[in-house]
Formats: C-alpha cells, sequence, structure tokens
C-alpha cells in the first residue's frame, strides 16, 4: 500500500516537472529573442543580430564609449530594434560593488550621446546586482531585467559564452 503512495507521488511530481518544463519551452518561442554583450569592440555575427528583437549594448567597453564610433551607433538604431543597457564597463560583477549616481549617469550619457535617447531598460552583467545599486537604477528610472528576464527568454551572446550556449538557446 505505502508503495503504491510512494509510486502516485513520484508519477505526479514527474508530471507537473514536465509540464513546467514544457511550459518554458513555449514561452521561450514566444517571447522576445535578446543578445547580450553589444559593443564595436566585440565582434557580433550580423545574423545573429538580425535575429533577435531586443539589443543589450555595453556603453563603455575595455575603457571605449560606443559614443565616440557614430557609424556604428547609427547601424545600430538602424536595425530599429529595442536597445537597452547592459552595464556600464561590463566587468565581473559589476553591479556587485556598490555605484554611485556619477558611475550610473556616465553610462546614460554615452548610452544617449550614440543613440540620441535615455535608456529605459537596464540589464546587469551576469545578472548580478545587489540592493543599493537596484535602487539606483530605478530612480534613474529604468526597468531592470534580471534572472526571470533571462529564464523565459532566449538570450545569446556575441561571443557565445554565458550559462547556455546559442546552439541550445536555439533548440530550447
Amino acid at each position: 500500500m505505502k508503495k503504491k503512495k510512494i509510486i502516485k507521488i513520484i508519477c505526479l511530481i514527474l508530471l507537473i516537472v514536465s509540464y513546467l518544463i514544457l511550459s518554458l519551452f513555449f514561452i521561450r518561442q514566444i517571447n522576445p529573442r535578446e543578445i547580450d554583450d553589444i559593443s564595436p569592440e566585440i565582434e557580433c555575427s550580423k545574423k545573429l543580430i538580425n535575429n533577435v528583437d531586443v539589443l543589450w549594448v555595453i556603453p563603455k567597453f575595455q575603457n571605449k564609449s560606443i559614443s565616440e564610433n557614430k557609424e556604428w551607433c547609427n547601424y545600430i538604431l538602424s536595425l530599429n530594434k529595442k536597445i537597452g543597457m547592459h552595464g556600464i564597463t561590463h566587468e565581473y560583477n559589476e553591479f556587485k560593488t556598490d555605484r554611485n549616481q556619477e558611475y550610473i549617469q556616465e553610462g546614460i550619457k554615452i548610452f544617449e550621446e550614440c543613440f540620441g535617447f535615455r535608456p529605459i531598460m537596464f540589464k546587469p552583467p551576469q545578472i548580478a546586482i545587489n540592493k543599493n545599486n537596484k535602487k539606483l537604477i530605478r530612480n534613474n528610472k529604468m526597468e531592470l531585467k534580471s534572472y526571470f528576464n533571462q529564464l523565459t527568454r532566449k538570450v545569446y551572446h556575441c561571443n557565445d559564452t554565458g550559462k547556455f550556449k546559442n546552439k541550445f538557446n536555439d533548440i530550447f
């Protein structure tokens, strides 16, 4: 009798887990596709860029401001895609360390100089951010994207890094 109950519980758990995985698969199919790490300093396939809906741009990568490359800025704008700010310099755990208003404003200013508008979306590198920086981002009127966003969307990387390879994202 106990064995039957245990088997029923295990089957129910497997059914629920299968349903959740299948649901996530379909959610990822219909949500907008995104690409992280957009910068003139990072090589990125045009095919990959053309197949996504949202571009996550690094304003100042390797100490080079995107606003200095007007041709690149115009190219990105010509793609007519949503553009969000992906950190400021994209250092490892950049937003796990407390940042100040001036630091955030530098990134916003560079983004504005490049694209002609303020960023309204922000995603920290490695999706790592502390409470103080969350508040700072929200005080600058940017929508913070985090783990839920990554989980429910196909998020590619120009240099094919991240938790999942780009080929995995194509499938799942």
